[in-house]
């Protein structure tokens, strides 16, 4: 099972993330900060991060160069999600980001479908099986 760790500070987006994550197939881990998104990184391992850049404790920025220097977590995938803008994608890129999904174009008060779909995406680009049901949703358009 693909292990995914999500990492937003809102426990509103946060919840609901991680509910249509798990009912997709995906195995996930949450950290409401970013000292908990470095400790849980090292001990999950997880296949791929979700990752908040505006944080308490550590920004997620500071979250990203610390996995991408640590050599028991430097290969795992981290892809930002956040409300920045595209702008600064090169940048976090340059430091590590594996993706980038803006918050506003994924419309999760609208359902969770295209966040799915940018996950599932995710996935396939690091050669890992989409789980069943995340690929029926996929299909449904849901």
């Amino acid at each position: 099972m693909i292990k995914i760790l999500l990492v937003e500070d809102s426990k509103f987006l946060r919840l609901a993330t991680e509910r249509a994550l798990a009912r997709a197939g995906y195995e996930v881990s949450t950290a409401a900060d970013g000292e908990e998104a470095v400790t849980k990184a090292r001990e999950n391992l997880p296949d791929l991060i979700l990752l908040d850049l505006l944080l308490p404790k550590l920004t997620g920025t500071d979250v990203l160069k610390a996995l991408k220097k640590d050599p028991a977590t430097k290969k795992i995938a981290v892809v930002v999600l956040t409300g920045m803008s595209h702008r600064n994608e090169d940048w976090l890129r340059r430091d590590g980001a594996f993706g980038f999904l803006g918050k506003a174009e994924l419309a999760l008060d609208k359902g969770a479908g295209t966040l799915l779909a940018a996950v599932a995406e995710f996935v396939k680009q690091l050669h890992l099986d989409i789980p069943a049901s995340a690929a029926r949703s996929r299909r449904a358009g849901i």
